[in-house]
């Protein structure tokens, strides 16, 4: 990329979309021009289910912020999770008998990786591809151990794939808008580099992302993503199970259970002296006595059946409660009164909240534009654990061997 030519990244919420226009002058400094945050529309978990409502958006999205700079952008970074993302894990293997390792064997070994995954599903687009250890002789090495004398060499590595034909409908969407994609980015992925630390990265620490409609799990772990999922299931399903069990109207639901304390230990704003729902809370339906225990007993059975997926996760990665593994619990939804307490007691981890979270009340570029913001760091900085399309850019300076191997991914 030309040195201050300015470049786009637009995130692809369920409520709303935001873009975000930036420059990177000679000195690899960034500044933010523009930022803009619309109504999303077509757009359902990162899908697109109404291609024409989408471009529509996209298009008053992009348009917002290029008129703030009068420029008009030509290509733009899209940030991106949906439930039907696959996080696969290889380990790859090859027999070195004593010589010394070069770059060819450990590009052997990403290729054959890679060939297998595609192999394995055709159907399946690559977002990332992060590289997690390198095994020689049975020692970890964290980056690439050219030149080392060994016997055997191994290669673990993770994949981050979507489907083919989503790519391709979001692609088309842009097209619509006259305008191309530089690249895929996932949003788990953006919201560690933004909040995690470079030693938690590298430690290991864990992001749950709380939405609504969806719930994302990212595992990272020597400065790779190592593990992700996305759940199609949120707290909205909270107000469901409310609604339905108490016969209640959804929004009365969602007040109830935006309401609650998760603690579970003081509840006294939303139940009377004989542990009754509070006449107030019903807003469009006739009062009658709920009790207390039936109302925390259905937020408490649809909350432990999203964290007890979540859970089962978790040791994936190998993260468990002794491990010193931090827990970090973001989204618009992590908002909800000690819910990471409850966390912490759940999971065994002692579980921070973010509070970078509001979306009307902030007007902030930090607050709300988190993902955005860690997209910046690593399309201005590159990742060292991330193989991403060659490129030229001489700003781009952290970008490791493993960064360079692959050509375009989608």
């Amino acid at each position: 990329m030309d040195s201050n030519e300015p470049i786009g990244i637009i995130e692809l919420g369920n409520s709303y979309l935001k873009c975000l226009i930036f420059t990177i002058d000679q000195n690899n400094n960034s500044e933010i021009l523009a930022t803009s945050i619309t109504p999303s529309e077509g757009i359902d978990n990162g899908v697109i289910v109404n291609l024409s409502k989408a471009s529509n958006a996209i298009r008053l999205s992009i348009s917002t912020a290029e008129q703030k700079v009068k420029i008009s952008l030509k290509k733009i970074n899209v940030i991106l999770e949906q439930p039907d993302f696959l996080c696969t894990r290889f380990s790859k293997h090859k027999k070195i008998d004593g010589s010394k390792i070069h770059r060819h064997d450990i590009e052997f070994l990403l290729k054959e990786a890679k060939k297998q995954l595609i192999l394995n599903d055709k159907n399946q687009s690559i977002i990332h591809i992060f590289n997690h250890n390198y095994i020689v002789d049975g020692k970890i090495f964290v980056e690439e151990p050219i030149d080392v004398f060994a016997d055997s060499l191994s290669h673990e590595m993770t994949f981050i794939t979507a489907p083919k034909n989503n790519l391709r409908n979001i692609n088309q969407a842009f097209i619509d808008c006259d305008i191309e994609i530089e690249k895929f980015i996932s949003r788990t992925f953006t919201l560690g580099v933004q909040l995690l630390k470079k030693k938690e990265l590298q430690s290991g620490s864990a992001i749950i992302d709380l939405e609504s409609k969806k719930v994302s799990l990212g595992l990272f772990k020597n400065l790779a993503l190592i593990h992700s999922i996305t759940l199609p299931i949120g707290t909205e399903y909270i107000d469901r199970d409310i609604s339905k069990v108490c016969s209640l109207n959804l929004d009365e639901s969602e007040i109830i259970k935006n309401s609650i304390d998760f603690s579970f230990q003081n509840n006294s704003n939303l139940f009377d002296e004989n542990n009754y729902l509070k006449s107030s809370y019903f807003i469009k339906t006739n009062f009658r006595k709920i009790s207390k225990n039936l109302v925390l007993n259905v937020v408490k059975s649809r909350l432990d059946e999203i964290f007890e997926i979540l859970k089962k996760q978790l040791t994936v990665g190998g993260f468990n409660p002794n491990s010193g593994v931090k827990l970090l619990l973001t989204g618009k939804q992590s908002t909800l009164s000690n819910l990471e307490k409850y966390c912490s007691n759940f999971f065994g981890f002692f579980t921070n909240a973010d509070d970078s979270n509001d979306e009307k009340n902030d007007i902030s570029v930090e607050k709300n534009f988190v993902s955005s913001l860690g997209a910046l760091k690593i399309i201005k900085d590159g990742w060292e654990t991330e193989a991403i399309p060659e490129i030229s850019d001489k700003n781009i300076k952290k970008i490791s061997f493993f960064a360079k191997i692959f050509g375009n991914r989608w």
